[in-house]
């Protein structure tokens, strides 16, 4: 019988090696994989053996890469790599739904006046976020987000440029003595606001709400000044519903974002959803 050769190495045997050598340890290879430490370090073993070479200085205090083993690392990533990318874009759209999980408010306001730009036939469904404590990113396969985007190891995309600035539905009354609205969450607020404007502290908020959907209603119905993200009342203000009382306009760094577990979605899917909503 012929001498296995390179040409057939198992592919198991290889992504043991890659996973080890990624994470550094056989023990987190091994957590990662769901095998067991004995699996990969067998795995591995007989990689070596096939190949030659040792890919891993052993010693009691843990692993590392050996010379061949680090400058084999980048060719075997990348193609792992092209070998994922190219069957999540081939079949993983055949593999079920999207799901995006985010407050109502962003479904309402963001989402749902941009659904005409996704692709006929492709099924979403849409989950609600009552409290940014409930995001876990292992249950759902796509998020919306507020923050700064530092969400290492997952896809990240800006939905928007927060810009905040005081609008209502009132007459030629002077707002600023209106009452306030407030809104729970995360998001900068009137004491902000009256840093970022100069102004002296403005009233404390006689009505307050969980969700910015509520709150931009109540501002509609002239019920108070409402500090308001420009880009989810667009629509709002277009129409005439509610208008800015000032040309100021405070800029965070946080805003929201579109995040998503690479596992989770295809690449093919990332990108559509990108062109959509972003």
């Amino acid at each position: 019988m012929a001498k296995p050769g390179f040409q057939d190495l198992p592919l198991e045997w290889i992504r043991a090696y890659e996973v080890a050598a990624r994470l550094g340890s056989f023990t987190a290879a091994a957590t990662e994989t769901g095998l067991t430490q004995a699996a990969i370090s067998q795995r591995i073993g007989h990689l070596e053996r096939r190949l030659g070479t040792r890919l891993f200085v052993r010693s009691a205090r843990g692993v590392s890469l050996s010379v061949d083993g680090e400058a084999w690392l980048p060719y075997v990533s990348d193609a792992l790599r092209t070998l994922r990318d190219s069957s999540q874009d081939l079949f993983g759209a055949r593999q079920g739904k999207i799901t995006i999980t985010a407050s109502a408010s962003v479904t309402q306001l963001w989402l749902a006046p941009r659904l005409r730009a996704l692709p006929d036939g492709m099924e979403v469904s849409f989950a609600s976020m009552v409290l940014q404590s409930d995001f876990s990113p292992k249950e759902s396969g796509v998020e919306i987000r507020y923050g700064l985007g530092d969400w290492p190891g997952r896809y990240a995309v800006r939905l928007f440029e927060e810009a905040l600035s005081p609008v209502a539905q009132i007459g030629h009354q002077e707002w600023q003595d209106i009452p306030r609205l407030g809104v729970s969450g995360p998001r900068a607020g009137w004491q902000d606001w009256a840093r970022y404007s100069g102004t002296s502290a403005t009233p404390v908020p006689h009505l307050r709400f969980d969700s910015y959907s509520g709150a931009l209603a109540a501002a509609m119905a002239g019920a108070g000044v409402l500090l308001a993200s420009l880009p989810l009342s667009d629509a709002a203000l277009k129409r005439g519903a509610v208008r800015r009382l000032t040309d100021a306009v405070l800029k965070t760094e946080a805003t929201y974002w579109m995040c998503a577990d690479r596992s989770a979605i295809t690449r093919r899917q990332w990108e559509i959803l990108c062109r959509a909503f972003c």
